[in-house]
């Protein structure tokens, strides 16, 4: 695990000390080692630079920039592959040899042998930059599913990359300009989505994607090697229940298992739900030695699950500690998030990420989390929930339906509410009206908004009015005939899991330089479970049936059994109290109209609402304040 950056410079006037500026930015994420070189091409100069965190291959052997014996490819890797054994055994059957045991090295000379086809080899978590000499190419790669960050920027002779934004403010050519539509995108959701930042030329590798920069005539190309939409557009396979339950076990054990390649002690986060229960189990009933697993609580008792962590801990006879999560704690945190987010982030679990990322980085150099398990297995009562709602809409003949939604639409400039949940549900049904079929209408159902379109154009100032950009959510590759509720997951699985989940456990993890492992996002498993009939998934009224079915194995179902809860804080009361004087300073008049983006008297609006006791707007301001936070941070 680490942290790559870099150039490709044209003009070639970028120097060692700017490399060597951008490389140290990322010291949190690889505090073990260090390395730089600019590679000297006819057309362009290529800064590849790396900070590393050794977890595969103690040894130098793992130093990068890695360039093979020939000196025609040198690479930078973020992350793991952890099937790499195997692909070094086929390329030795080759006639390769290899001077290190570094996954490093089997990825690059994987790329040597089969190009960039080797990537579907590739069972792990990865951002990697390959610069090939040989065909004048630079090669931008990230993973399937966005587990790791690649960031770049794009000027007419300047190319800059890095796993964190703040690698790439370190080059003096680096312009700080907001993005109107990403601001009002980050506004609607809470985060900017793939392929969008927060600053304009500058964006994000897709998951599932690379690209690849000619250097002689600077063209960039974007490939797609990979799509989970391709997996949920396939016929279902034919298993009964029992069959699929044995099939996704064994999947579930040996994604499990990889996770545990390391030459240094892994742990496991364990919050006592199904998903961490579930890898908990399976690990620690195949070892003697007891797994350290980490958990953490609140001290108001309605957002407290340490309890239930505990007791599977004991269950399972793993070593357990714990950490509670306190308003100091909080109060200490907060300011500090840009720094690592270094982009505006609103998910405030965050703040307990970074925590129990703390905890486990005393005792452990790697942890598992379980992300991915409600988007893979139907994990959300509201992919089954929102059925209701698409049921209603389809009653109306669709000859109404358009001109219904262009009354709806023109009313909202008329209507006048207090409550903010009311524009938004307007909104989406107006938008859900005007689909021209289901797979449409379920985009509008299940994208998470806090902000309603007409809101965020009177937030903003008159340059900032738009928050309309192409993201996956506007995905059209699903087929219409696809179940509703596989629908959402194959769009939540491109969308909120990777631009909101996956960046909060990255950025989190890497802050207490501690790498994080995703067993539930190995992609065999969604793969598989994409072509299951979506009954499998929710059965006799509960969620996630085949993965409850596959824990009761381990685990009492009467211990597994209780109400989910979520990873939730209590921001409306930290708002109330402790962040009131934070809010009053970053909603003054004064500051609103230095930053010139917003609309003085919206945001006056917005907070006092708040404190005269509209609490919906809690989670609302709890966004304002983040990116706040951010702007006091990166733009002051």
């Amino acid at each position: 695990m680490c942290g790559i950056t870099g150039f490709l410079d044209y003009n070639k006037t970028s120097l060692d000390e700017v490399l060597i500026k951008m490389k140290d930015t990322l010291n949190h994420r690889g505090p073990d080692d260090a390395g730089f070189e600019i590679f000297k091409n006819h057309y362009a100069d290529i800064g590849l630079a790396q900070r590393r965190l050794s977890v595969i291959d103690l040894s130098p052997g793992g130093h990068q920039p890695m360039t093979d014996e020939g000196g025609n490819f040198s690479i930078i890797f973020n992350g793991e592959v952890y099937n790499y054994g195997e692909i070094k055994s086929k390329l030795e059957v080759l006639g390769y040899k290899f001077q290190s045991s570094s996954d490093t090295e089997a990825i690059l000379k994987s790329y040597i042998e089969w190009g960039m086809k080797a990537v579907d080899q590739y069972i792990g978590m990865f951002a990697f930059v390959i610069y090939d000499k040989v065909q004048n190419k630079v090669i931008f790669c990230r993973d399937r599913v966005g587990v790791k960050p690649l960031y770049y920027s794009v000027y007419p002779e300047l190319i800059l990359f890095g796993s964190e934004l703040k690698s790439l403010m370190a080059h003096p050519c680096f312009k700080k300009e907001i993005n109107s539509e990403s601001l009002g995108s980050f506004f609607r959701h809470g985060w900017v989505g793939a392929p969008h930042s927060i600053f304009t030329n500058t964006f994000k590798v897709k998951p599932g994607h690379y690209l690849e920069v000619n250097l002689i005539n600077k063209k960039i190309e974007e490939h797609c090697y990979w799509d989970v939409d391709d997996y949920y557009n396939q016929e279902e396979l034919t298993y009964s229940f029992e069959e699929a339950k044995e099939n996704l076990h064994s999947l579930l054990k040996s994604a499990c298992e990889y996770r545990m390649v390391s030459d240094t002690e892994v742990g496991i986060f364990l919050s006592g739900g199904f998903d961490s229960s579930t890898v908990a189990a399976i690990l620690q009933s195949n070892r003697t030695k007891k797994i350290n697993t980490f958990s953490i609580g609140f001290e108001e008792e309605e957002f407290n699950e340490a309890p239930y962590a505990k007791t599977v801990a004991e269950f399972l006879g793993t070593d357990h500690h714990e950490t509670i999560c306190t308003i100091k704690d909080a109060l200490d945190i907060i300011p500090r998030l840009p720094f690592y987010y270094d982009e505006p982030f609103a998910d405030s679990s965050a703040i307990p990420t970074m925590l129990v990322s703390r905890l486990a980085s005393s005792k452990v150099k790697v942890s598992l989390s379980a992300d991915g398990g409600d988007e893979v297995f139907g994990g959300y009562p509201r992919y089954y929930d929102k059925l209701n709602d698409f049921n209603r809409v389809s009653k109306i003949p669709k000859a109404f339906r358009k001109p219904l939604a262009s009354i709806l639409k023109a009313s909202m400039n008329l209507i006048s509410s207090r409550d903010p949940l009311d524009m938004i549900r307007l909104e989406k049904l107006y938008k859900t009206l005007a689909c021209e079929n289901s797979v449409q209408m379920f985009r509008y159902r299940s994208e998470p908004i806090h902000f309603s379109d007409r809101e965020i154009k009177s937030l903003m100032n008159d340059g900032n009015k738009n928050s309309e950009i192409t993201t996956f959510y506007d995905s059209r590759s699903l087929r219409n005939s696809l179940d509703p509720a596989m629908y959402m997951m194959a769009l939540e699985y491109k969308t909120t899991l990777s631009d909101d989940l996956l960046t909060k456990v990255d950025r989190a993890t890497m802050s207490y330089s501690l790498e994080g492992r995703e067993p539930l996002l190995d992609h065999r498993l969604v793969e598989f479970g994409s072509r299951l009939p979506s009954e499998f998934h929710y059965r006799g009224g509960k969620t996630k049936s085949l993965l409850r079915e596959i824990c009761y194995e381990y685990l009492p179902q009467n211990m597994m059994d209780r109400p989910k809860k979520g990873f939730a804080i209590p921001t409306n009361k930290w708002l109330h109290h402790e962040l009131k004087e934070m809010i009053h300073d970053y909603s003054t008049p004064a500051f609103i109209e230095k930053q010139n983006l917003f609309n003085p008297l919206e945001i006056e609006r917005m907070v006092d609402n708040y404190y005269k006791g509209f609490d919906r707007d809690g989670e609302r301001l709890w966004i304002f304040l983040m990116f706040q936070n951010w702007y006091h941070q990166w733009m002051n």
